[in-house]
């Protein structure tokens, strides 16, 4: 499971909308009635009510002005059409959709924020295009079909919180064929990582507190530092062999049943001698259109050839959000899977296994995550899981 602070007791978690009964003009689009909320659904939507969450985002500038450079590039699908924002938050998405032309946008949201957003859409004189809809995309009831869905669905390591779900069933449910997809596609990388000064400073730190002899504690810390994931912020120097791809997601085609479990082999080359303390995982995504649905299958993914090809992105490529470590940071930062103990590995050192995240029984909005590494060198075997 991921830390204690991001399981959505906290205000400190990413967002999730939370079910409310307030309702939007009836003319327009309702919160119809709506089956009981599990209590994690509950406790989840209800920390997205906290505007520290909706600030972090949207200081976030990477992200923000992804999404507007991504609704301007794709004007002549918005202009004059119907949106549909899933998860919209404080409207901001919905606010770009409008000043971009849109017909009318949904702004749909469980959370309490939806109050906000819907007072947010009449102090910017939005009130005839923008519908605040306040509830789950699940249960609301809208009266047509829609050209476009935009949403900021991505959770840490991309798929924490299961927001896609939603985005997909307002997909199956609401747009139009040939309808647009804001972002489209969206890939999960892993890698191994070396991170010294973090091990050092959580675990060697307790040798020597002032002058004490703490190291009674080391075995906890290190039990400790390889139970969670730990969400943080490392650079490209940190990572110590090109990534492998844990899945790649079209969202014109990816079904709900896919999302239930995924499991990716890899096997790659050390390019350095370091000590490996365990893999980093991190995501990007793409704004494309519908003509380029069929672009970039899995079975034609190439990390190498992604890494390339945005390296070489000019104007008029689909715009990318990436949360990569070369990259200048987000508030997702990665996801670092770290083992108890550091692994010396050698430079041209191949290192091989699985891994599989899979959606919790017990709370599915939490991931399970099974990871397994061969160090073919030597033969050292490591397993680690972490349960939602």
């Amino acid at each position: 499971m991921l830390p204690s602070h991001l399981n959505g007791h906290s205000p400190l978690a990413r967002r999730r909308p939370r079910l409310s009964a307030a309702s939007p003009p009836a003319e327009a689009g309702t919160a119809s009635a709506a089956a009981p909320l599990d209590e994690h659904d509950r406790i989840y939507f209800q920390s997205y009510s906290h505007i520290g969450i909706h600030e972090a985002m949207i200081k976030d500038r990477v992200r923000t002005d992804a999404y507007h450079t991504a609704i301007m590039q794709h004007q002549k699908f918005i202009e004059g059409k119907v949106v549909m924002d899933v998860g919209c938050g404080t409207g901001i998405l919905s606010v770009f959709c409008a000043r971009a032309g849109a017909k009318r946008v949904y702004a749909v949201d469980a959370s309490e924020i939806a109050i906000q957003a819907r007072e947010i859409v009449k102090a910017n004189n939005l009130s005839d295009k923008i519908v605040v809809v306040h509830g789950r995309v699940e249960d609301v009831d809208v009266e047509e079909k829609v050209d476009v869905i935009i949403s900021e669905w991505m959770g840490y390591m991309l798929l924490y919180e299961s927001m896609l779900p939603s985005v997909l069933f307002a997909r199956d449910k609401w747009l139009k064929p040939g309808g647009l997809i804001l972002p489209s596609h969206a890939t999960l990388f892993m890698a191994p990582v070396t991170n010294p000064e973090r091990y050092e400073g959580s675990v060697d730190f307790w040798s020597d507190v002032y002058g004490i002899n703490m190291s009674a504690l080391v075995p906890l810390a290190k039990k400790f530092t390889s139970e969670e994931p730990s969400i943080e912020t490392i650079g490209g120097e940190n990572v110590i062999s090109w990534p492998s791809v844990v899945k790649h997601i079209n969202c014109y085609t990816f079904t709900p049943e896919e999302f239930k479990s995924i499991t990716a082999k890899f096997k790659v080359s050390s390019m350095m001698l370091a000590p490996l303390h365990g893999f980093g995982l991190w995501f990007e995504v793409e704004f494309n259109g519908p003509a380029e649905s069929s672009h970039n299958t899995p079975s034609s993914l190439n990390p190498l050839d992604i890494i390339q090809k945005k390296r070489r992105r000019g104007s008029d490529d689909a715009v990318l959000l990436s949360t990569a470590p070369e990259d200048e940071p987000t508030h997702w930062q990665q996801t670092i899977l770290y083992f108890p103990d550091p692994v010396e590995v050698k430079q041209d050192q191949i290192i091989e296994g699985s891994i599989t995240v899979s959606q919790s029984d017990e709370n599915p909005r939490f991931l399970n995550i099974n990871l397994e590494c061969l160090y073919l060198a030597h033969g050292a075997f490591i397993g680690l899981k972490f349960y939602g």
